[in-house]
């Protein structure tokens, strides 16, 4: 604030929310992410969550759908869209009231021929308005209310798709100049549009077209291109309007369009059409909508009414975000803006916003199925989900959890030796800065040389292969242990990439068949209702996985909470499923656990469940395998997991 003397004194704000302060908190919408697939929920799901529920204290998708869908159910209760053809029928009615009582007062033949022209008149409001044409008008009031039909319609017809005619229409509708140059018009747009749809560059004519009509057109597009967007969506409002009335009230309009219209000004709007259907025939032409209300609605209030419909449904699409590779890039902030306000296109920017710095600083990763979590979030993942798992040990034998000493570089020795190119060990900072001393002398600043730097010696520890087997079947989800199976396998996979980079982890999937996953894999992996638990595939593909690691001590780890219903069909190679069990299903399961044990690994089984024929099937193979029987609850299991890993490791055999 300023003082005396044009001093200023600085402090901090004390005036609501920091205005400075950014809109969002990525790290905390990647937790709330991370949290939900940590429960069993879809990667693909946990990001539209996110985006729907919107970040803490802001609002989201969902808010923003609710309103739109809010608006859309009144504009469907606006009115009646068969306003124009009931307006037309009550000014024909006074029109021809008007007529009867002029001809009443004359006494002349010619009057009574005309009271019966009309008196048989066609029931048709549009047969009726055609037939008098012709007709030699007694009343003044009469012509001018019939005259007042044909012209009405005609200038709610042309507003309706070019706004910018609305002042010269009602100011002189029937004015020749006017007239004139509406026609140019007509003839340069449809010249127009047509180089356009066949290829032809426009770009001198469209200057050129927006130079001499540019007026009629409000919106001012820049190119063809947006002109083409602003007529289509309008003429398709139009075509709508015609395919929600009933045959008979279609019937009626068309007829009274025709006329009102008049022959040369009708076929150019029908080429217009046809012209704006070519280049745009992505837009519904043919939806129909159940508008209902009291009020007539006139032909630019009805067409007004389903372009409004029309563009509320393409937000709801595009907020939606339910197309494959949806963002909210495809979400039109202006169109945000003109239907719920500025505030609410504040909010697609925010969110639009959040979704960008989320990839821009490396948390998400665009893929060929849409946003996944980059590495970097995953290891803030699996970091949660390891802080939880030990979070959940007790001191005691099977803990042993203090991981301080741990590393790439195994126990330090004491010694050093200098640097070499593709070391990983430490630098020996005092012993690099007393090379740099006696090389270059004393004195400030001391300069580094290549040679002067020195790495500590470590004791390279042993290293382990390790094949973590999860159950895929849809049990899995079903019993509530798909979230902790997850848990469990990104805390292991982050353990052993933070503290244990020398061992070697593959994390094989397993249901009718099984599969290596990779970590972003296991994530976004969701539960299919494809039945089959296949161990001996899974067994197989993790005696591959140890056979590459000849050196490091094999370490075998399997979840499952059913016993083997599949195997692989030795003539197709495919998962062949059968329940009851079949006998060929175990021994090919017992046969990979024989060469398992035989290449010194031991297995061991943790069950989630208490199936009676699960117990028996795992005691049997950890008997042969000389490994350990687990039966652990979902929410244990990574406890179990890791402890038992950390155990595995030391070497066994």
């Amino acid at each position: 604030m300023a003082t005396g003397g044009n001093r200023f004194r600085y402090g901090p704000w004390q005036d609501g929310p920091d205005p400075l302060a950014p809109p969002y908190d990525v790290r905390a919408a990647v937790d709330a992410v991370g949290a939900e697939v940590l429960a069993g929920g879809s990667l693909r799901d946990a990001l539209r969550d996110l985006l729907r529920r919107g970040p803490t204290g802001q609002r989201g998708l969902d808010d923003l759908l609710a309103r739109v869908r809010r608006l859309r159910r009144e504009a469907l209760r606006r009115g009646d869209l068969d306003g124009a053809v009931t307006r037309s029928r009550a000014l024909l009615d006074q029109a021809l009231a008007a007529e009867r009582d002029a001809l009443r007062d004359a006494g002349d033949d010619d009057a009574r021929f005309a009271e019966s022209t009309l008196a048989n008149l066609p029931a048709s409001t549009a047969r009726a308005v055609a037939e008098l044409s012709g007709y030699d008008w007694r009343s003044d009031e009469a012509r001018q209310t019939y005259q007042r039909i044909l012209d009405g319609l005609r200038r709610d017809v042309l507003e309706q798709r070019f706004a910018g005619l609305r002042d010269a229409l009602r100011a002189s509708a029937d004015d020749p100049a006017t007239q004139a140059r509406l026609a140019e018009l007509m003839r340069d747009l449809n010249d127009l549009l047509g180089r356009y749809a066949r290829g032809e560059d426009c770009t001198d004519a469209f200057a050129d077209f927006m130079r001499r009509h540019g007026g009629f057109f409000p919106e001012q597009p820049a190119t063809v291109d947006e002109l083409v967007d602003v007529l289509a969506r309008r003429s398709a409002a139009g075509e709508r309007l015609m395919r929600s009335l009933s045959d008979r009230q279609r019937e009626e309009l068309s007829g009274l369009m025709a006329q009102s219209l008049g022959g040369p000004l009708a076929a150019e709007l029908a080429q217009l059409d046809a012209h704006l259907r070519t280049l745009r025939p992505d837009l519904d032409w043919q939806r129909r909508e159940r508008v209902r209300g009291d009020r007539p609605l006139g032909y630019g209030e009805a067409a007004g009414a389903l372009a409004e419909i029309g563009e509320l449904d393409d937000l709801l699409d595009q907020l939606g975000q339910e197309h494959p590779g949806a963002t909210l890039d495809d979400v039109d902030v202006e169109a945000v803006r003109r239907t719920l306000g500025r505030e609410a296109a504040d909010d697609v920017r925010r969110l639009r916003e959040l979704e960008r710095e989320l990839r821009r600083q490396g948390w998400l990763s665009r893929g060929a199925s849409g946003l996944t979590l980059s590495p970097k979030a995953l290891r803030r993942l699996g970091g949660t989900a390891l802080r939880r798992v030990f979070a959940e040990l007790t001191a005691g034998p099977r803990g042993q959890h203090d991981l301080r000493a741990a590393g790439a570089a195994g126990e330090v020795t004491g010694a050093s030796r200098p640097w070499e190119y593709g070391d990983e060990q430490p630098f020996d900072v005092i012993r690099t800065i007393s090379r740099a001393v006696r090389r270059g002398g004393q004195g400030v600043p001391v300069t580094l040389a290549v040679e002067d730097f020195e790495v500590v010696e470590t004791e390279r520890r042993a290293s382990a292969a390790v094949a973590l087997c999860v159950d895929l079947s849809y049990s899995m989800i079903s019993e509530g242990r798909w979230g902790p199976m997850k848990q469990t396998a990104l805390a292991l996979s982050h353990l052993m990439a933070t503290r244990f980079p020398q061992d070697a982890l593959q994390i094989i999937g397993f249901g009718r068949e099984a599969l290596p996953l990779s970590q972003q894999e296991l994530v976004a992996t969701e539960p299919e209702l494809v039945q089959g638990t296949n161990l001996q595939h899974a067994l197989r593909l993790a005696g591959r996985h140890l056979r590459r690691h000849p050196g490091a001590e094999p370490v075998v780890l399997v979840v499952t909470d059913g016993e083997p219903t599949a195997h692989l069909d030795p003539a197709t190679g495919t998962g062949l499923f059968c329940w009851p069990p079949l006998p060929e299903t175990i021994q090919a399961t017992i046969h990979e656990v024989d060469r398992l044990a035989r290449a010194g690994a031991t297995l061991n089984v943790f069950m989630l469940g208490d199936d009676p024929r699960l117990h028996r099937f795992v005691r049997a193979v950890v008997e042969r395998s000389h490994g350990r029987m687990f039966t652990a609850d979902p929410d244990d299991l990574g406890e179990f997991v890791v402890s038992d890993y950390l155990r595995s490791r030391r070497g066994r055999r």
